[in-house]
């Protein structure tokens, strides 16, 4: 018996980073983790975004909530504090935003390559964790993936084809949107089961035993932090 685990992030996304954490601490402690395949489905907060636009998350946070920057900053370093307990890395200055498209069109061509678990965990860091940009340069998205085990010329002609994997981004897309996924981290198990948000690692515990186990129906009762297409939830934390 086997169970897949389907998972709707975006890099933009800190919420689908602490979600990825949380929901691989309850994978490390299930006996059967062996027999659990996840694959990682692409999901853009904002697919309008053209390929060369970026710009300061605190400052496009202060845009959209209509809040100082100063608050913006400080709800960075709420979430900051958050990914300090699941040992992640996280800098709350200086980073960036903007279309995530290339990237989940290499996310494909790294599922391929079965890289793919190695190319977002590595596109996180870049995001997250490191203080050079990331979105609008595409020599930046190269170096990543090579650092993931990508081959470079092979990485290079999948940026350079505007269509390559483009249908295969689309239709995870219109996939979510039919399981009614309005929000990201957004996670399937065994086609049956799915989990909202960056819950706690018992909520995802739960769900991988009820994998074993008609329809597909929420786990969890209390709401978690999402990313969705008019941004991420803004944590109560403003100090």
């Amino acid at each position: 018996m086997s169970v897949r685990v389907d998972v709707w992030t975006d890099i933009n996304c800190p919420f689908c980073y602490l979600g990825k954490r949380r929901f691989e601490q309850a994978l490390d402690e299930f006996p059967q983790r062996n027999d659990v395949t996840v694959v990682h489905r692409s999901f853009e907060l904002d697919p309008n975004l053209a390929p060369d636009v970026s710009g300061s998350v605190a400052e496009h946070i202060a845009e959209k909530y209509g809040i100082p920057v100063d608050q913006a900053r400080a709800n960075e370093r709420g979430i900051a504090a958050q990914a300090a307990e699941v040992g992640l890395a996280y800098l709350t200055d200086g980073r960036d935003f903007g279309s995530s498209f290339d990237m989940h069109r290499l996310l494909h061509h790294a599922l391929a390559e079965k890289k793919q678990e190695d190319l977002l965990d590595a596109l996180y860091a870049a995001n997250f964790a490191e203080n050079e940009a990331l979105f609008g340069d595409r020599e930046r998205l190269l170096d990543v993936a090579v650092r993931a085990g990508l081959d470079e010329d092979d990485a290079r002609r999948v940026l350079d084809d505007p269509d390559a994997f483009a249908d295969a981004v689309r239709r995870d897309e219109q996939e979510a949107a039919a399981l009614g996924a309005t929000g990201v981290p957004f996670f399937v198990f065994g086609g049956k089961y799915a989990v909202s948000g960056a819950q706690p690692a018992e909520t995802f515990a739960r769900a991988l035993q009820l994998a074993w186990g008609d329809q597909l129906v929420p786990v969890g009762v209390e709401a978690a932090d999402t990313c969705g297409p008019d941004g991420c939830e803004v944590p109560g934390t403003t100090d």
